[in-house]
């Protein structure tokens, strides 16, 4: 038997040659995960049931900087998760990633919620996240729905430090219906020029009190 060779015309064989060498895709593209552990991919998944909880109304995007970092000094309440609602909410709104300070540093709920964003309350991690230009969410302490609790001054010294702005955030939720709304403040300005630790305990009851006169400005719900 006299072996022959098969001589394909110059455009197949080239095209034959491209899917031979062309790299194998995987079925499923790895998760989009940043240097904090934030998964879009897994936020995009899971953003379709968030919404199905909470529609969300949200205000004053124009105050929120282009593109360097800030810090959002948001209300809470007991079993509300208003930080992760107005990161989310945010984040889509304003089309860049929304952090919050307070995910917990076990497991479960920390990993899950550090791929949703969550970092953990402390200064560090919000003065490195502010230095690379987030947005950063830190909650008030627990309160009642419409009264704003007080704010961790040791948390609002990065922003102090680096110069960010720092912007009061109003959010009302309802353990019963959908609705939600989350609406931004203008930046806040220290009134005084005081230097050390007492600035930003000033600025944290300042923001306190603007939350609250936000949240006033809701009206009825």
């Amino acid at each position: 038997m006299v072996a022959q060779v098969v001589r394909l015309p110059q455009r197949a064989a080239e095209a034959a040659a491209a899917v031979v060498t062309r790299p194998v895709r995987p079925l499923i593209a790895p998760f989009m995960v940043d240097d904090w552990g934030r998964d879009q991919r897994l936020i995009d998944l899971l953003g379709p049931l968030a919404r199905l909880r909470w529609n969300v109304a949200v205000g004053g995007l124009h105050h929120l900087p282009a593109r360097k970092g800030a810090l959002l000094l948001v209300n809470d309440r007991p079993t509300s998760f208003s930080p992760l609602m107005a990161s989310l909410a945010l984040s889509r709104a304003a089309e860049r990633p929304v952090r919050f300070a307070g995910r917990p540093d076990i497991a479960p709920g920390g990993p899950l919620l550090r791929r949703l964003g969550g970092i953990l309350a402390r200064p560090d991690e919000v003065r490195g996240a502010l230095a690379h230009g987030e947005l950063v969410i830190v909650s008030a302490a627990e309160d009642h729905t419409r009264h704003a609790g007080p704010l961790d001054h040791r948390l609002v010294q990065p922003a102090v430090l680096q110069g960010v702005p720092i912007l009061p955030v109003a959010t009302l939720t309802s353990r019963l219906r959908r609705y939600a709304r989350v609406e931004i403040g203008p930046p806040m300005r220290p009134t005084t020029k005081r230097q050390g630790p007492l600035a930003e305990v000033e600025l944290a009851d300042a923001a306190q009190r603007h939350i609250q006169r936000l949240l006033d400005s809701f009206g009825g719900f």
